[in-house]
């Protein structure tokens, strides 16, 4: 596998610290949405402006704050919340997918939920430029994801790519939606 030999040359594995810093820890949610057509899975690009991961393609989340006591779940359905005006009670947790840490330093805990529809969206301008789903058949074909790789601090850092229409999802994203597509199609996985 091309992972495989990029690691044994010395890349790190996709989601693997860069150092051995403290990580800030951090909660998104995957929305899946039950759609006619089949699941979807909801995804917002981030501002032009902002400070971190600007443009950026991401799931609705941010870090831990005190109030959250904690707990990934509560922090991803309070962002989801903020972001994107979803209340928290429109979300059924279905569980947690495994942890992804980010060359900026977070500790991600990736929390899936299913939202039926109908349901309105109220996005913060300030942070959510748009929001849009992709079908879930999309991201459980391997053929659409790619493994790519960028120098960083001295060593490769591979990470998964996935093009939907005009979009580029890469990084986290990326490396969580192929978490989700590992765990829902396991036997698939080459």
């Amino acid at each position: 596998m091309a992972l495989e030999a990029m690691v044994s040359g010395g890349a790190l594995r996709p989601g693997d610290p860069l150092d051995e810093g403290e990580l800030t820890p951090a909660a998104v949610l995957v929305p899946l949405v039950e759609r006619p057509g089949g699941l979807t899975v909801m995804l917002t690009r981030r501002t032009a402006h902002l400070a971190h991961h600007p443009g950026q393609i991401s799931f609705p989340g941010g870090r831990l704050e005190p109030d959250d006591g904690g707990d990934s779940v509560v922090c991803a359905l309070r962002e989801t919340a903020e972001e994107v005006g979803l209340a928290a009670e429109r979300v059924r947790v279905l569980g947690r997918l495994d942890d992804y840490v980010t060359g900026t330093g977070f500790l991600v805990s990736p929390v899936v939920g299913v939202i039926d529809p109908p349901f309105e969206l109220h996005p913060d301008s300030f942070e959510v430029a748009e929001v849009f789903e992709v079908p879930l058949a999309f991201v459980l074909d391997q053929g659409n994801r790619q493994l790519q790789s960028r120098e960083v601090r001295g060593r490769q850092r591979p990470f998964w790519a996935l093009t939907w229409d005009d979009k580029l999802i890469w990084g986290a994203t990326a490396g969580i939606l192929v978490n989700l597509s590992d765990v829902l199609a396991p036997g698939d996985v080459g």
